[in-house]
């Protein structure tokens, strides 16, 4: 620990002078680093990240620090691991918490250089009594990038009043295989549609100086089998026509960060391809910031993809690629000054990584002089994370998300009757979250604290929607487990109800902790555990029924189609899940969803994404099976009915390179207020594998 005395002294910091050029002040701090000092811009410290008594990210229990957070922060810290999210506490305590080690690195480093303080945010800003937003693929169902704009912001505003400059997401994945555990947190399956939201978000979040790191770069959905982790492979056309176009229309939009995925593509991984990484992510898509490696994946490099045998040697590769920052700890990148003074690395390879990290630093003002750790909400002594307004974008996004997929004889709107409320979803808000939602991602772990935040679950909400009818309920089964002693009362319920209001789907969770998440991946889509057989026996009874399905990846149908009244979708959508259901239920509520990702018929044959070449799809007298989805990409119904006219193109042929215009006139021919979101698709003609694209705007009218 450096001495007062030994600190640069102030006068000599002239990257501290914002009215000096950029490039100026950069060169005059790297010309005063060491190379340790230099190292440990590309490091981080996760502190108490073994406090949580699950997994919340791969390696957590395996790649333990090696040094005390005093011995790595001696030289200084490029990035603070999730001060907010590894445990529970009021957000104004960890606030100040995390002031103080912005204050230890300001007192205790020679060069007084604060670290970037990152946190996970995928559904909200992920810590206690933070909002908890409806999970990325409702934001696609929507198809209103504005309302996503809002909602990042509004996280963005919660992050920095906390004190976190940069944010783990958005996810821009692109959907190919449904059984993958992640597609909760993806933007569902076209990349236009996953460009267009994600950028909003980007805006959105860095409108509110939050980085916004885009995740995972790249073609990691696209794993063997749909298991996490597992190989890509993946020829160089689709992962450039599918995988990079969202991430190439969200650097275009002005994200800050990227960060590296744990896949391997034809046996090249991610983080150590610099073909990837240099001549496609800077030289051709022209993205300059700081790239930062997801957790632990250098140190994969040698543990699981064994294709260096040292943390040194695993180090080389990442740097060498173009990885900026080592997260979540500094296993690997700590060997980089020996391996300078060996000459293995090129010291310009590190100053250039420093260089990016450094300049990120400088964008946020936290090299400038003056800059204080403690953010004005925190000195204001009032930090309110789940804000009324926050709450009411989490409902508008949940309302807006919900998809009508069936309505057989207009079940829907319900009218005032006996109503069943049956099925694991129906009265546990935590089948609302997603897997980093904190009630589903640390809480836990900690079982004698509430969720932090007001969630009313599907009973609760239909009850007070519904005052005048009479709700009874049954279990029926869980989320996950085998026992089914609970069914025959269900089944009893439902025959004595006019209705019944079925609520199957998923319990989100982390590494085999739920039946969706990271590391939940499964062998077919089934819904989870004796859920379907639930379903048979209720649809049995012959009393019409909603089946209502919450879930983070779509389940195959087909089997209940033809017997349920009406059938509702909704992709976890958030603590205000439970209202929004309710007013779609209710009829106080139109909905407007549209699929992001398709619904299978049937749960072994998987339909892969609509952008398919020609013998992606049912090919006949070819093959017996049938993969023709049961409800399609962009499907959603509606309760009043909209009139297409008018349809116009500016041109009968287009260039390659040009451009056209298109236009209709849409009505609501209905008796309801309604929105309709106007889908535009495009094929290249005379093609045995068309290129699609698809283009949303939302229409609103009323009779």
């Amino acid at each position: 620990m450096p001495a007062p005395e030994d600190q640069v002294r102030p006068g000599a910091r002239p990257w501290t002078d914002p009215g000096l050029p950029r490039a100026e002040r950069l060169a005059a701090l790297l010309a005063e680093m060491t190379l340790e000092e230099k190292a440990a811009q590309l490091g981080s410290a996760w502190r108490n990240s073994a406090v949580t008594g699950i997994q919340v990210a791969p390696g957590q229990d395996v790649f333990t620090p090696a040094t005390s957070y005093e011995q790595a922060r001696k030289d200084g810290l490029g990035h603070l691991t999730r001060p907010f999210g590894t445990r529970p506490a009021d957000p104004l305590q960890a606030a100040r918490e995390l002031a103080d080690l912005q204050q230890e690195l300001l007192e205790n480093t020679r060069l007084v250089i604060p670290a970037i303080a990152h946190e996970e945010y995928l559904t909200g800003f992920t810590t206690y009594r933070a909002t908890v937003f409806p999970t990325p693929l409702a934001w696609a169902a929507t198809c209103d990038p504005g309302l996503i704009e809002a909602m990042a912001a509004a996280i963005g505003t919660g992050m920095r009043d906390g004190g976190v400059r940069q944010g783990l997401a958005p996810v821009l994945d692109m959907v190919r295989d449904h059984r993958w555990g992640r597609v909760e947190e993806t933007l569902g399956e076209d990349p236009y549609l996953a460009g267009i939201i994600g950028s909003a978000y980007v805006r959105g979040l860095q409108g509110a100086d939050i980085t916004a790191t885009l995740k995972h770069f790249a073609g990691y959905s696209a794993s063997q089998a749909g298991r996490n982790h597992a190989p890509v492979h993946m020829g160089p056309r689709e992962l450039r026509e599918v995988m990079l176009v969202p991430f190439e229309m969200a650097i275009d939009a002005g994200a800050g960060s990227v960060m590296t995925s744990y896949s391997e593509i034809d046996g090249i991984p991610a983080t150590a391809n610099g073909e990837l990484l240099t001549r496609v992510l800077r030289n051709q898509l022209g993205f300059a910031g700081p790239t930062v490696s997801d957790y632990w994946a250098i140190a994969f490099l040698e543990a699981t993809q064994h294709i260096a045998a040292t943390p040194a040697a695993a180090a080389a590769l990442a740097l060498q690629a173009s990885v900026d920052v080592e997260l979540p700890d500094t296993r690997c990148y700590a060997t980089l000054p020996e391996l300078v003074r060996a000459g293995e690395v090129p010291e310009a390879l590190l100053d250039a990584a420093a260089a990016r990290v450094l300049g990120h630093k400088l964008d946020l003002g936290l090299l400038d002089a003056g800059w204080s750790p403690v953010p004005a909400a925190v000195a204001r002594g009032h930090l309110d994370l789940d804000p009324p307004a926050n709450r009411e974008l989490a409902r508008r996004i949940a309302e807006t998300s919900i998809i009508l997929l069936s309505n057989r004889d207009n079940a829907l709107p319900l009218r005032t009757v006996q109503i069943a409320l049956i099925g694991p979803c129906a009265d546990d808000a935590h089948t609302f979250f997603g897997c980093y939602s904190y009630p589903n991602h640390v809480l836990p772990s900690y079982p004698e604290l509430d969720d932090g935040i007001q969630a009313p679950t599907l009973r609760e909400a239909l009850t007070a929607e519904l005052p005048a009818s009479q709700i009874s309920y049954q279990l029926g089964c869980s989320a996950s487990g085998t026992e089914q002693d609970q069914i025959a009362d269900a089944v009893t319920a439902a025959r004595a109800a006019d209705v019944c209001i079925l609520a199957v789907g998923d319990r989100p969770g982390m590494f085999g902790h739920g039946t969706s998440g990271e590391g939940c991946d499964v062998p077919d889509l089934t819904l989870p555990g004796v859920q379907g057989v639930l379903a048979d026996a209720v649809l049995a009874t012959g009393t019409p029924t909603v089946l209502v399905v919450i879930s983070g990846r779509p389940y195959a149908l087909g089997r209940y189609a033809e017997k349920a009244a009406a059938i509702l979708q909704a992709f976890l959508p958030g603590e205000e899940g439970g209202p929004a259901l309710a007013g779609v239920i209710s009829g106080r509520v139109n909905p407007s969803g549209k699929l992001p990702v398709q619904v299978a018929r049937d749960p072994g044959i998987n339909p892969a994404s609509y952008l398919h070449p020609g013998l992606g799809g049912y090919s006949h007298t070819i093959s017996n099976l049938d993969p023709t989805p049961l409800f399609p990409f962009g499907h959603g119904l509606s309760y009043t009915t909209f009139c297409y006219s008018d349809l116009g193109i500016s041109t009968a042929r287009i260039p390659t390179d040009g451009a056209v215009n298109t236009s209709v006139t849409v009505t609501n021919t209905g008796d309801r207020a309604g929105t309709e979101v106007v889908q535009l698709y495009s094929a290249i003609p005379l093609r045995p594998s068309p290129a699609r694209s698809v283009s949303c705007s939302a229409s609103h009218g009323s009779a």
